[in-house]
Parts: structure tokens; C-alpha cells; sequence
């Protein structure tokens, strides 16, 4: 057994196009119906405005399965802490035997949950998007944008946060680290009506974004929704839109924006039965598609097979 520490993680696994594929693969063996993935084990600790969720997924003749410990305690930041942390465990898928210890504090998280907003952007974007909104100005809205730009040539970036000083020190790391045009907006809606791509990384408790801020031809992903009390989107969104995509569909009903619209009566597309059927849900410049991503079991074991392989390569 291998125990393999954040800064060993993060040394081989970045954010890139390999990265990518891994998780894009797992969510198309999910969408293929090769997938053994449990719904979430999930824990709030509301003392502490914190939760604990396990996630697991077996990839049919991948070599390992994993089985993901992920804490997210959102008062941390006041503390000098970061509000995700937590480990990955891998077992074999023959023996069951303990292959490695990942203890990646949150790393391989925020490398997947940034790797699937690219791939839901990937297959549901317009082909010429270049201009993002990020609503939330935390770790995840700067890998976000990172990731988008492996699969769209993005050269703007407007970002809004209920902390404007946080926003205004997003907007000078990403112009300093990325050399992106970055605008400050006093709303979500000045933020939106400049964007192609609206991403909201957010654990609000109540809508961030609504219909009225959405422009023609805009694909919105909504990454911040993973639990019950959770919801960015207001369910006109989920109503209207002319694209509506989960990662999985009992998640979202369960936990993610599907949960606060149970009376949504309309088609819903899983992100992997689009990639597994290569199908292309939009079918035009002018249509808004929305993806909610809850997060899925099948892209840690994607992405903790991913990093086994780059880890063990002398």
C-alpha cells in the first residue's frame, strides 16, 4: 500500500487535457451503464456550517475503485483554513486489498469538479464562447475558469461575489496568472449580460442567478448545489431553459437544483448519455442549455485512477 501526500498529488496531476480525459471518460462509462455507484453518504454539522459527504463509484474493468472522504466546513476561511479537505482511498477491484492512500486535502476535488464544469461547457457551449461569468470568487470560480480554457478560447472573464473585496482580489490574481481581461459587477445580472458561459460556485442557500439575468445563447453551469439546503438556480431557469443537463439525475432530484423544482415536468439529459451517444443537445447559437453538476462518485475513481497511474510511473 502507497501513501501519497497533497504536494506528491499535486506534482503530477494538473489541470490539463490528460486530466480531462480521465474524468470525461468516467462520465462516459456512466453514461454507458458500466458504472456501480452508490448514492451519497452525506452529514451536515450545522454547529460548525460544515458537511461530510462519501462518494464512491466502481468503473466497470477499471483496476481500482475509489471511495472519497470529502469534508467542506465553509466558516474555514475566517480560521486561515480551506473549506474542503479530505482524502481518497483506493481498493483493487479484484482483491479488494487497499492500493493507495490519496491524501490530497481536497486537491483531486477541486481538480475534478474543475474538469467537469469544462466538460459540461465542452459539449454544451457555444463553439465561439469566449467571454465568462463566475458568480463566487473562491478557489473553485479560478479553477473553473482555468478548465474552460482547455476546451474554449476564453479571453474575459466578469466575476460578482456577495464580498467585493474577495472579487476585486480574483480579478487581480486572474489578470496576474492568466493574463485574462477581468471586470468586477456590482450584480449577477451586470455579470451575466457580458457572458457566453455563466458558472456559479457558490454553497448558497438561496437563488444566485435568475431567468431575467440569462442572455440568448448563454450555457450556464451550476457547480455549488451538492446538498439538500444547497440551490443557486432559481427553478424558472430549470424551467425554461431550452437544455437542461444533470451529471445524475437521482443526485439532482435528491440534492442538487432538481431537488427545490420537484414539480419540474420536462426532459433532463445526463452529461454522460450525451458523451457515451456523442449526442449534440444544442441545436442552436440562440439557445440557453444549463447544467447542474452535484458531483459524482465516478469522477474521484476516474480521477484517483488518473493520479495511481502518474503517481506509480518511475
Amino acid at each position: 500500500m502507497h501513501i501519497y501526500k497533497r504536494e506528491q498529488i499535486a506534482a503530477k496531476v494538473k489541470l490539463d487535457s490528460a486530466a480531462l480525459e480521465a474524468v470525461e471518460a468516467g462520465f462516459a462509462a456512466l453514461g454507458r451503464d458500466e458504472v456501480a455507484m452508490p448514492p451519497i453518504l452525506s452529514m451536515n454539522i450545522a454547529e460548525s456550517n460544515g458537511e461530510v459527504d462519501v462518494k464512491t463509484a466502481h468503473i466497470r474493468g477499471w483496476p481500482r475503485f475509489a471511495v472519497k472522504i470529502s469534508p467542506g466546513f465553509f466558516d474555514n476561511p475566517a480560521l486561515g483554513l480551506p473549506s474542503l479537505n479530505g482524502l481518497m482511498l483506493l481498493f483493487s477491484a479484484k482483491t479488494g486489498v487497499v492500493d493507495a492512500v490519496l491524501f490530497d486535502e481536497g486537491y483531486l476535488t477541486d481538480i475534478r469538479t474543475a474538469l467537469a464544469g469544462a466538460i459540461a461547457a465542452k459539449h454544451l457551449a457555444r463553439e465561439d464562447a469566449q467571454r465568462v461569468a463566475v458568480i463566487g470568487a473562491g478557489v473553485q470560480a479560478e479553477l473553473q475558469v482555468a478548465a474552460l480554457r482547455l476546451v474554449r478560447e476564453i479571453r474575459e472573464v466578469h466575476v460578482h461575489s456577495r464580498d467585493a473585496s474577495k472579487a476585486e482580489a480574483f480579478a487581480v490574481h486572474m489578470r496576474n496568472q492568466y493574463g485574462l481581461m477581468v471586470t468586477v459587477h456590482n450584480s449577477a445580472a451586470a455579470a451575466c449580460a457580458e457572458a457566453d458561459i455563466v458558472v456559479t460556485t457558490t454553497p448558497s442557500r438561496e437563488p444566485v442567478l435568475r431567468w431575467s439575468d440569462l442572455p440568448k445563447g448563454v450555457h450556464v453551469t451550476a457547480m455549488g448545489s451538492d446538498n439538500p439546503h444547497k440551490n443557486e438556480l432559481e427553478p424558472t431557469i430549470l424551467a425554461n431553459a431550452d437544455v437542461l443537463v444533470v451529471d445524475r439525475l437521482s443526485q439532482s432530484r435528491a440534492l442538487g437544483e432538481l431537488h427545490h423544482a420537484p414539480a419540474l415536468q420536462r426532459e433532463v439529459f445526463e452529461l454522460g448519455s450525451l458523451i457515451a451517444e456523442s449526442r449534440k443537445a444544442r441545436s442552436s447559437a440562440e439557445q440557453i442549455t444549463v447544467c447542474d453538476l452535484t458531483g459524482t462518485g465516478v469522477q474521484d475513481t476516474a480521477i484517483a485512477n488518473y493520479a495511481a497511474r502518474l503517481l506509480e510511473e518511475v
